[in-house]
């Protein structure tokens, strides 16, 4: 992106210099220093054409001009969503029946994992509960009522844990909520009944009920149990056939393959600028594919994916699915600069894999809380959309991929026909900006109050007028009353 002219100024990222633009219509609005400004040039006591040397001191106008700040930003292009598909038991991956690149919409059916761990543990569960269902037909008077309640508890515990432990190794934001939202609706429900079969259990110790029914209320929490137990099963062997939560582009395996050295949560948060609610993907461990480590390790291809046929161990990434129909920008802003930045505030983008392409963008939210900045102290996440490109002779530039780095120039003032001054009379004097004043020859220093800080310009609320003189090179060798000829 070419540095921009006349009135404005550069804060926060780094400037970096890009090739001039050839045959460039002039922009609106982007204001420049008339030639005329720095048309006069005085000297003090001897006259240019001494071949002494003699300080210089530049005199300009104070303008009626539009006038911009500024604040430059590194960035990163984002997507509007992505969700990774991980295996959700140990296993192989028995069908994958997408193409990567293929763009696929919400609920297709993606792959399939086969889990003979999985289908067990629902067969286990489907016995337990027939089991379950007859409870009670053989309990008699010498049965140990608080030992069976213990168990009954302890079944439920562990059929809790182990879904619970299989949602966490979920991907999918929407299936893990799911499942997990099943746990806490089945242990509820069984609190409920374990409460009631106490209840019953203590009465028969005091004497006051019969074994009937401290049996019945314990069989019906068993039941209870093991019904809740077969139903987290199906739905972890159900979560095997992976559907695509998000419609978008598809992608083999993880964010970022093993071999980019990269983390693949922390691929994603890249991908996503940290707005996604999806957790940590299982990692891929090559040993398996080069027969090495652990013979039940999951299988990699050489690209990181997973092939067809390939083990998996429950949360290893199958593959990823990226929404690219709204892509942004992650901006990391100053601490020094965020308080100007509001929503809504305009911006021009320049992307290090588009030399010379500028990109439009508007700033939806600051983040509240700060990160940590790259550069070393506080910054805050801005966030953009992200608008078209098109390079300084008029052709479209190219559509931009998430994690794409970027710069961002946030335009975050602007006054339109401002009383202006060069950026360079402006100093400060005892706390105070302040410009050095010439009439009929006389200088003075003048207090002014600045508005809009631009590269060039300056604009000034309050302190001198359009048509006064002021000094913009050799301030230091102007004193209060001199003479300035």
């Amino acid at each position: 992106m070419p540095a921009d002219a006349g009135g404005t100024s550069y804060h926060g990222g780094v400037r970096r210099a890009s090739p001039p633009r050839l045959s460039a219509a002039p922009r609106p609005r982007r204001p420049v220093i008339p030639a005329a400004l720095l048309a006069l040039t005085v000297l003090f006591g001897l006259s240019a054409a001494s071949c002494e040397s003699e300080d210089q001191v530049g005199l300009a106008s104070v303008e009626r001009a539009d006038v911009a700040e500024l604040v430059d930003a590194p960035a990163s292009v984002t997507a509007r969503a992505a969700a990774t598909l991980s295996a959700p038991a140990d296993g192989t991956l028995a069908e994958l029946r997408v193409r990567p690149g293929a763009l696929i919409r919400p609920g297709r059916v993606l792959a399939v994992v086969d889990s003979p761990s999985a289908r067990d543990r629902l067969a286990k569960a489907r016995r337990a509960l027939d089991a379950a269902r007859s409870a009670g037909r053989g309990v008699g008077g010498g049965t140990d009522l608080s030992r069976l309640r213990r168990g009954t508890d302890r079944a439920a515990a562990q059929a809790f844990q182990a879904a619970r432990d299989a949602a966490g190794k979920l991907t999918d934001p929407a299936a893990r909520a799911a499942l997990l939202a099943q746990v806490r609706i089945a242990e509820r429900q069984y609190q409920a009944a374990a409460e009631t079969a106490g209840a019953a259990v203590r009465a028969v110790q005091r004497g006051v009920a019969g074994l009937n029914s401290a049996v019945r209320a314990l069989s019906a929490a068993q039941r209870l149990q093991a019904e809740q137990a077969y139903d987290l099963a199906k739905a972890t062997v159900d979560a095997l056939v992976l559907r695509a939560p998000i419609g978008g582009v598809v992608q083999l395996g993880g964010p970022a393959s093993p071999a980019a050295g990269a983390g693949t949560a922390d691929a994603l948060a890249g991908l996503l600028g940290a707005t996604g609610g999806l957790g940590a993907p299982g990692g891929v461990d090559p040993a398996g594919a080069l027969g090495g480590g652990n013979p039940t390790a999951p299988v990699a291809g050489v690209d990181g994916a997973v092939p067809v046929g390939g083990r998996v161990s429950a949360g290893t990434p199958i593959l990823t699915v990226v929404d690219l129909s709204d892509l942004g920008l992650v901006a990391e802003v100053d601490e020094t600069d965020v308080l100007l930045v509001n929503q809504g505030v305009p911006a021009s983008v320049e992307l290090d894999a588009a030399t010379g392409a500028e990109y439009s963008a508007r700033v939806r939210s600051v983040d509240v809380l700060p990160t940590a900045s790259a550069r070393g102290g506080v910054s805050y996440r801005v966030r953009l959309s992200l608008g078209s490109g098109r390079f300084a002779d008029g052709r479209a530039a190219p559509a931009p991929r998430p994690g794409m780095s970027a710069v961002v120039r946030l335009r975050v003032r602007e006054a339109a026909g401002a009383v202006t001054v060069p950026a360079a009379a402006v100093h400060s004097a005892q706390g105070r900006d302040a410009v050095w004043v010439v009439e009929d020859g006389i200088a003075e220093q003048v207090p002014v109050t600045v508005g809009v800080q631009g590269q060039d310009l300056v604009q000034i609320v309050s302190g001198v007028q359009p048509g006064q003189q002021v000094v913009v090179s050799g301030g230091d060798q102007v004193r209060s009353g001199e003479r300035v000829r």
